[in-house]
C-alpha cells in the first residue's frame, strides 16, 4: 500500500477507505466524503469551529511556524525585511514574490505616490460623517464608497485592472485615514505631499499645520514604517480570511477591503492594542501589577497583549516592537505606560502560571504605546492596523483570483434545529 495515505476504518459499516495525503502533509476534506452509512448519507463531514485544523487555500504569501516563533513573507525572516527594507518594497515583495530591483522600486514607489489624492467627491463623503464618528467607521465606509468612483473595478478578472486597484487602494489608504483623523478633530484636510516618502507623507496628512513643508522625524517616521512592515500580512487571520470569501464572490476588492476591515475592527482581531492600553491605565501603577496579575489568574480578567492563536512560543514581531519602543521613547521622552508594561512583561514571563500557559508578549502589547507616543490616539489604533494590512488582503486576493482550484466560499454546517414540524395555526400557538 503507497506510504503517502491514511487507512480509515468505519466501525459503523466495517468498511475501510483508502485517503491520499498529499507533499504538504494534509487531506483534502472531499475525500472523506465517501465514507458513508448507506447510497441515501451524505457522507462524513469534517466539523472544525472556527477553522482550528482546517486550511482553505494554499498561499506562498507568508510562512508561520507558531511554535518555533517563526514569520517570514515569501520566504524572508520578517527581523530582516523589518530592518532592511521599506514598507513598499516589502509591499512589493508580498504582491510580486520577489524585492525589487532599485529600477523596480523607484517605478513602484512613483506609481503609489502619485495614486493619493482622492477624488473631491469623496472628501464630501467623509465630511457627511458626524464630528464624533469613529476613524474606523470613517475608514470602512469610504472605501467601501470607492467601488462607486471606480467602477470599472468589477472587471476583477483582468490582471492589469486588478493591479491599478491595487495600487489605488495602497496609495489611498493613508489619505482616508487622514482624513479621518483630520475630520475628527476638526481640521482642515491637508493634500498629499509627492516629495515625501509613504510614512512621512502619512504623518504629513495627519499633522501638518500652517508650515510651508512639514518634517516628520526621522526616527519616529521609521518606527511608524517597521510597523507597517509587521502589520502587511499575517497568513489567514480572520480579517483575511473575510477577504478571501468575499472576493472569491468576485465582489470588487474595495467592497472586499472595506469587509476585511469591518472583521479587523473587533477588540479580538485588530483593536487588542487599544484594549492593552486600558488594561496599562487601569493598572495605573508599578505597584498594582501584583494585584492585577492576581486577578488574572482568578479568571476576573485578561492580560491583553498577551498570548496568540497561533504563537505558542513567543511573537516574532514583539521583539522587533520592543527594541523600536525604546528607540520612540528615547525621542519622545518616557512613559511611565512603558515602564509597568516591562514590568509586567518580566513578572508575566517568570510566573508559572503563564509560562505553563504559553502566554508571551504578542505584537499588540508594545504597538499601542508606540502609537501613543508618536501622537496617535487609541481609536486611530486599528485604522494604522488597516493601512499596512491592505496590502498582505490584495496579494491574497490576486493569489485567490488566479487559483483556479477556488469556488465561491461556502462552508458546510451540522444542523441541529428541529424536522418536519406541524404547523400550528395562529389561534393555537
Amino acid at each position: 500500500m503507497e506510504q503517502n495515505t491514511l487507512t480509515v476504518t468505519d466501525n459503523r459499516t466495517g468498511k475501510t477507505y483508502t485517503v491520499p495525503v498529499d507533499a504538504n502533509g494534509t487531506a483534502r476534506a472531499m475525500d472523506f466524503r465517501q465514507i458513508k452509512t448507506s447510497d441515501e448519507d451524505f457522507g462524513l463531514m469534517l466539523y472544525d469551529p472556527a477553522f482550528m485544523n482546517t486550511a482553505s487555500c494554499r498561499s506562498s504569501i507568508t510562512y508561520i511556524d507558531g511554535d518555533k516563533g517563526i514569520l517570514e513573507y515569501r520566504g524572508y525572516p520578517i527581523e530582516v525585511l523589518a530592518e532592511k527594507c521599506t514598507f513598499l518594497e516589502v509591499a512589493y515583495l508580498l504582491l510580486f514574490g520577489a524585492l525589487p530591483t532599485k529600477a523596480q522600486l523607484e517605478k513602484w514607489t512613483w506609481e503609489i505616490t502619485h495614486h493619493t489624492m482622492l477624488h473631491e467627491t469623496t472628501k464630501k463623503f467623509i465630511e457627511g460623517f458626524r464630528y464624533d464618528a469613529h476613524p474606523m467607521v470613517m475608514m470602512i465606509s469610504t472605501v467601501a464608497a470607492l467601488a462607486n468612483v471606480y467602477p470599472d473595478a468589477r472587471n476583477v478578472n483582468n490582471a492589469e485592472n486588478r493591479l491599478m486597484q491595487v495600487k489605488r487602494l495602497i496609495a489611498k489608504m493613508p489619505t482616508i485615514a487622514a482624513m479621518s483623523y483630520r475630520h475628527n478633530v476638526g481640521f482642515p484636510y491637508v493634500y498629499p505631499d509627492n516629495d515625501l516618502s509613504y510614512t512621512e507623507n502619512f504623518m504629513n496628512m495627519l499633522w501638518k499645520m500652517v508650515e510651508p513643508k512639514y518634517a516628520a522625524n526621522p526616527v519616529l517616521a521609521r518606527a511608524l514604517e517597521i510597523l507597517f512592515i509587521l502589520h502587511a500580512d499575517h497568513e489567514q487571520n480572520c480579517g483575511t480570511n473575510v477577504m478571501r470569501s468575499v472576493g472569491s464572490a468576485q465582489a470588487d476588492p474595495y467592497l472586499a477591503i472595506a469587509s476585511a476591515a469591518s472583521a479587523l475592527s473587533g477588540p479580538l482581531h485588530g483593536g487588542a492594542n487599544e484594549e492593552v492600553i486600558r488594561m496599562l491605565d487601569e493598572i495605573e501603577t508599578q505597584a498594582n501589577i501584583p494585584a492585577y496579575i492576581a486577578k488574572v489568574k482568578e479568571g476576573k480578567c485578561k492580560l491583553m497583549g498577551f498570548g496568540h492563536r497561533v504563537y505558542k512560543n513567543f511573537d516574532p514581531r514583539a521583539t522587533i516592537i520592543k527594541k523600536t519602543a525604546q528607540q520612540v521613547f528615547a525621542v519622545t521622552g518616557g512613559n511611565p505606560k512603558l515602564d509597568i508594561a516591562m514590568e509586567l512583561e518580566r513578572i508575566a514571563l517568570e510566573d508559572e502560571y503563564f509560562i505553563k500557559r504559553k502566554l508571551y508578549p504578542n505584537v499588540d502589547f508594545y504597538s499601542g504605546l508606540i502609537y501613543q507616543a508618536i501622537g496617535f490616539k487609541p481609536e486611530m489604533f486599528t485604522v494604522l492596523f488597516a493601512i499596512p494590512r491592505t496590502v498582505g488582503w490584495l496579494a491574497q486576493w490576486q493569489e485567490l483570483i488566479t487559483d483556479s482550484e477556488q469556488k465561491i466560499a461556502r462552508p458546510r454546517q451540522v444542523y441541529t434545529g428541529g424536522r418536519n414540524l406541524a404547523f400550528v395555526p395562529m389561534e393555537a400557538r
